[in-house]
């Protein structure tokens, strides 16, 4: 699933290309995609400008000049492809419909803008959705409201992290932190990512993490996050930015994906397991489990 950096990436990609684009036409090939009636969509759709695009998590959010909000969410393996005549940008699940003709069988939605230029929701497993919502259903949508933090805005302080993670006191730390009602956006790469650099095991009761340690982890997950969206996200394969660049992350990935290989900062063998219900990556040396102060 693309985690809050790909989620980002998209978006700064795609503000480069959509404010001021003009919906003209909209085609559903799986309704519980974009789960309206064609009446509803004409009305609240057709015609409208774009204003902006936002990030709440792993959500997209585009801004319309009707007060209308576009909602997309790419679950486990959804798409965005933006095509016209001389351009093409694609992001999220990676398969060859970032090079393929248009639409495809993975195609749910498709939009098409009044300059001719199209938009597509691909979504092999139909997992992902896309929500047209007024201004009073947005504010009141349940889905944004139950979202923790954004660890990239200066709201995420020290402080507020450490209130945030005391509501679980008793949980490992990966768990909570993959919570998303406890921070938004972080997934299975970044997480592993921030606990190596913080040296603390993913199995460790949060109430056993010395408050040194809390801090470090505070920073090593703002500083992941920004090295990733630095580097156009953690996909490898097919995960294209604005430049038509992979995403390179992974090259620089300290644990993730690097089972059996030497950590870089003890020389000891990274190894893999599972803690809440996910396959974790972790240095055994540096990152003993201790279940006190």
């Amino acid at each position: 699933m693309p985690e809050l950096p790909e989620v980002e990436t998209i978006r700064l990609g795609l503000k480069e290309i959509l404010p001021g684009k003009v919906f003209k036409d909209v085609i559903i090939y799986w309704p519980k995609s974009l789960n309206y009636s064609k009446e509803y969509i004409i009305k609240n759709l057709y015609k409208t400008k774009i204003l902006g695009l936002k990030r709440r998590g792993k959500l997209l959010i585009i801004d319309l000049d009707n007060q209308y909000f576009l909602l997309i969410h790419l679950k486990m393996t959804g798409q965005i492809i933006y095509k016209d005549k001389n351009f093409r940008f694609g992001a999220g699940h990676p398969n060859d419909s970032f090079i393929s003709k248009m639409p495809d069988k993975s195609t749910r939605v498709e939009i098409i803008f009044d300059d001719g230029s199209k938009l597509y929701f691909n979504d092999q497993r139909k997992f992902g959705w896309i929500k047209l919502l007024n201004i009073e259903e947005y504010k009141k949508f349940n889905f944004l409201n139950s979202l923790g933090l954004e660890p990239l805005e200066s709201s995420f302080s020290f402080e507020v992290f450490k209130k945030r993670l005391n509501l679980r006191i008793k949980s490992s730390i990966k768990s909570v932190l993959l919570d998303q009602k406890i921070i938004a956006g972080l997934g299975n790469i970044y997480v592993d990512e921030s606990l190596w650099m913080a040296k603390i095991h993913p199995k460790t009761i949060v109430k056993d993490i010395p408050l040194s340690k809390l801090k470090i982890l505070h920073q090593s997950i703002i500083s992941v996050l920004r090295f990733s969206i630095d580097q156009g996200g953690a996909s490898d394969r097919n995960y294209l930015n604005i430049k038509g660049e992979k995403g390179s992350f992974t090259k620089f990935a300290q644990v993730y994906k690097r089972k059996g290989l030497l950590c870089s900062r003890c020389g000891h063998q990274i190894i893999k397991i599972k803690v809440a219900g996910r396959g974790s990556h972790l240095c055994p040396n540096c990152q003993k489990l201790k279940t006190n102060r």
